[in-house]
């Protein structure tokens, strides 16, 4: 297979980058790096000489993120867990269902699912009882194995997002963690032999819900990855004066940075 292509759709916290109200140096940045969307990525690849797109998370940007991204079909949606920051944007899919009778598939655990029926229930019903445009998906449960989308496997595991348990994905050489506070001992065999990890590491100091950047070097070195990139950044983190504190192979992911991988 081809190498996977990891496009970032976005590197920021829940509130984004601008947040609103802020005039701070990061906020106020002429440095686009800075301009952080909701945390998000696309992985495209190619089987059977068709490419084949896939989203993690559906972001109250995604819309925007999108048209940035210049994707024009969508294969599946994987989701992380049910905040509003990861799920808002489902019903900015429709455009990709026009033209395509079949659903666009959806993995999420029970949690999630449930969650995207009660805020967007005309997605899972069928078409004829909901005049209009709507998205039309079909809700898969994750249970722990392997999900096989048109030919590459994605690989759940849990990881803890404070009291919250939320699933990250391993592709290929790559994996994507995204709000883990921990990494639980029996997540640790889907993280060996990576050319690429994304982990949290929302800012300096402490939160009860999200790694730090001192945390998630010490992963990086403990799992050692030949590149790590950290997402779900704040606005406390400059992106060039942080970038030069970060170890080698380490450096802060930004909205639009595209990585390729092997399969």
């Amino acid at each position: 297979m081809a190498p996977i292509r990891i496009t970032v759709m976005g590197s920021g916290t829940s509130v984004g980058v601008p947040t609103i109200g802020c005039s701070c140096e990061v906020c106020c940045s002429d440095d686009p790096r800075n301009n952080r969307k909701r945390p998000s990525v696309l992985v495209t690849y190619e089987t059977s000489g068709l490419q084949r797109n896939v989203v993690i998370d559906t972001t109250p940007d995604f819309r925007q993120q999108a048209l940035n991204a210049g994707f024009k079909r969508l294969d599946a949606i994987l989701y992380t867990h049910a905040h509003a920051d990861h799920i808002m944007g489902l019903d900015d899919i429709r455009p990709f269902n026009y033209g395509r009778a079949d659903r666009i598939p959806a993995y999420a655990d029970q949690e999630t699912l449930e969650a995207l029926k009660r805020v967007f229930p005309y997605g899972f019903l069928e078409l004829d009882t909901h005049p209009g445009g709507v998205p039309r998906v079909n809700g898969h449960l994750i249970d722990g194995r392997p999900i096989d989308v048109e030919g590459l496997e994605f690989q759940p595991f849990p990881v803890h997002h404070g009291p919250k348990t939320i699933q990250a994905f391993r592709f290929g050489r790559a994996a994507y963690i995204t709000d883990q506070s921990d990494i639980p001992d029996e997540s640790l065999q889907y993280l060996e032999g990576l050319d690429v990890l994304f982990l949290d590491a929302l800012r300096k100091e402490p939160h009860p819900m999200h790694s730090t950047i001192e945390r998630s070097i010490a992963w990086v070195e403990r799992l050692r990855p030949n590149r790590a990139y950290f997402t779900h950044i704040c606005h406390d983190l400059p992106h060039a004066q942080t970038n030069k504190e970060l170890p080698d192979g380490v450096e802060l992911s930004y909205d639009g940075l595209v990585i390729d991988v092997a399969a």
